[in-house]
């Protein structure tokens, strides 16, 4: 993710986390808040804590998660820090697909998804013979 859409500070997660609108689905839980910066942008970061497994487990979470909010960055509504905590499991989100549909229905209950927005597919791999 590129450095100037996700959220740095510790201080900017807490606040996002105990101020903002709580929103999950599934595996995922989004807690998100409207910023103020100028001009209007998004912010975003990923956590997940030790219940969802070791360190391997929740890099590739959060990996996936990440490459989910990329791709559907530029189809939000700007002006929000979002903060999305993985407390599912490996076996919960066993890919790109099962993290991306569950991080769509959080966006759009928390109305940030443009209605009108075309989806962006990732691209994918040639078959191989």
């Amino acid at each position: 993710m590129e450095r100037g859409i996700r959220l740095r500070r510790e201080w900017e997660v807490r606040r996002a986390r105990g101020r903002g609108r709580a929103f999950a689905d599934g595996p995922l839980v989004a807690r998100v808040l409207a910023n103020g910066t100028e001009p209007p942008a998004n912010r975003y970061t990923v956590v997940a804590g030790k219940k969802v497994g070791g360190s391997v487990q929740r890099n590739r979470l959060k990996r996936l998660v990440r490459e989910a909010l990329r791709h559907l960055h530029p189809t939000l509504a700007p002006g929000h820090d979002v903060v999305v905590v993985v407390r599912g499991t490996v076996a919960e989100m066993p890919g790109y697909d099962a993290a991306r549909a569950p991080l769509e229905r959080i966006l759009r209950r928390a109305a940030l998804l443009r209605p009108a927005a075309v989806p962006v597919d990732r691209p994918t791999a040639p078959d191989r013979p």
